[in-house]
């Protein structure tokens, strides 16, 4: 299937590694010219290269998403490289395990910070540029525990997760006169190397074999690989109905009914 993603830009944040980078992989096989960004150096450099060797044209950005004046530096670099943005996907993300009474104001603003400012930032500046072009499509990557509660300890991804999807809707109603298509996927549990789930498989196999009985029904992990392949659909002409949505990307793992 031909998504109609040869030509178009692609700005993926959080791109150099894990399921950005697999996103980014995933989007250039398109045909798309993919900016990248990432705070360490290193490892974006190394990822764009990978991307620059099978072909794609990569414009690797490092910086912290997270500092004032980054997402407009990011995009408008993306715009000049490449004369517009035709897709963002608004990727980056971590987490800050503790009990709700014990985590602190700081622990909250890094992760709000990382998690969802951020997300809007780079969100606002690719609108002007998007209108430009008759449209585009942003899209969050969300979790299943913003659906749903996600457990002890994980308060503030709950909250920011789930503040990703309930923006993303009011975004859709409000850019879809511009042409501009806005929605989120919220992964399950997502293995691969060197990513946390694979490190605690490495270090508990047992323990993971028994997560997997519990929890994952169809008895594996899922990989970065089927959601990036989620994401080039979505971003694509192909769903060109869809916006202001939230799809599951878990193999069942989530256990709500919407």
């Amino acid at each position: 299937m031909d998504l109609g993603l040869r030509g178009k830009t692609a700005i993926v944040t959080g791109g150099s590694r894990g399921i950005g980078s697999y996103v980014a992989r995933a989007l250039a096989a398109e045909g798309c010219r993919v900016a990248i960004c990432a705070r360490g150096e290193e490892q974006l450099a190394a990822t764009a290269a990978a991307l620059e060797a099978e072909g794609a044209e990569v414009l690797a950005m490092p910086l912290d998403v997270t500092e004032p004046g980054s997402a407009a530096r990011l995009v408008a670099a993306t715009v000049e490289r490449f004369g517009g943005v035709d897709v963002l996907v608004n990727n980056v993300g971590g987490n800050k395990r503790g009990a709700f009474a014990e985590l602190t104001d700081g622990d909250w603003e890094a992760v709000l910070d990382l998690n969802f400012k951020s997300h809007q930032r780079m969100s606002r500046e690719v609108i002007p540029a998007m209108r430009a072009a008759g449209g585009g499509v942003i899209l969050f990557v969300a979790s299943i525990f913003g659906r749903e509660a996600g457990g002890r300890g994980l308060a503030i991804y709950n909250t920011t997760k789930s503040a990703l999807i309930s923006m993303a809707k009011i975004m859709a109603l409000e850019l879809a006169g511009d042409g501009i298509r806005v929605l989120s996927i919220a992964p399950g549990s997502i293995r691969f190397p060197g990513g946390s789930w694979d490190r605690r498989c490495l270090d508990d196999p047992e323990g993971m074999a028994e997560f997997i009985r519990e929890n994952l029904p169809l008895g594996r992990f899922g990989t970065a690989e089927e959601i990036a392949d989620v994401v080039a659909f979505l971003v694509s002409d192909r769903a060109s109905l869809v916006t202001g949505a939230c799809i599951n990307v878990d193999g069942g793992q989530s256990r709500s009914l919407i």
